[in-house]
């Protein structure tokens, strides 16, 4: 039986899902260390919420034009911790993560940090892809969400959370972050499913995802840049 409530940790861990049911039961061992798992759920047509209910996560329904900056936002609201971790239902994260979460946010210069991304299944080139991430996200300090961002929740409130948009809410949360303190990217490794990028192939997802962003820098509208993204 896992604990949703247990007092030694001072993290919540917040995680968006639609129809994510094959992946709930991956994150119970990340459950087991923190004070509190609330997942999200954004209309799920699946066992979902049935499932997260019986693992003993906390759930909570969120579904509207907000995408998953809603989501977050409302688990964020509503966790009890002084620290917020958000997961993605696809992704692992690594056996000390509580640990190195804390140390890095014991640093009072730091206001938001991830980790370094791995795949569960990757190639050569996607593995290749994904080590330029990795570099991109410690020598430029901008992570992406799939890499499972955590911060103070005093810090969380003060920038205002996460921009309720269709698309780049991660993006936007770290813009908005870096004018509080610095970003850092740890190099222990969150595992995340490589699905999104075997569905489109790793060079044309890796294309799509630098047009988004440079969509963005244009100030091309996020509900513009998610319908491009929706119909890749």
């Amino acid at each position: 039986m896992i604990s949703t409530q247990k007092k030694t940790s001072t993290i919540s861990i917040i995680v968006p899902t639609l129809n994510e049911a094959g992946n709930l039961p991956l994150l119970q061992a990340a459950a087991a260390e923190v004070a509190e798992l609330i997942v999200v759920d954004g209309g799920s047509t699946d066992d979902t919420v049935n499932i997260a209910r019986g693992l003993g996560f906390r759930v909570k329904k969120e579904t509207g034009s907000g995408g998953r900056g809603m989501q977050l936002n409302s688990g964020a609201k509503s966790a009890s911790s002084k620290i917020l971790l958000f997961l993605h239902a696809d992704t692992q994260l690594p056996s000390d993560f509580s640990t190195l979460v804390q140390r890095c946010l014991d640093n009072p210069k730091v206001s938001l940090g991830a980790f370094s991304l791995k795949v569960d299944e990757g190639g050569l080139l996607l593995n290749y892809i994904i080590a330029l991430a990795n570099l991109r996200s410690r020598l430029l300090h901008i992570p992406y969400g799939d890499q499972s961002f955590f911060m103070r929740k005093e810090d969380f409130i003060k920038i205002g959370g996460f921009q309720e948009v269709p698309i780049m809410e991660d993006f936007m949360l770290v813009k908005a972050a870096k004018k509080r303190g610095r970003i850092e990217t740890l190099p222990q490794t969150v595992t995340t499913s490589s699905r999104r990028w075997q569905r489109l192939g790793p060079i044309r997802t890796t294309f799509i995802n630098q047009l988004i962003v440079m969509g963005y820098y244009l100030g091309v509208s996020p509900r513009k840049l998610a319908e491009f993204y929706r119909k890749r």
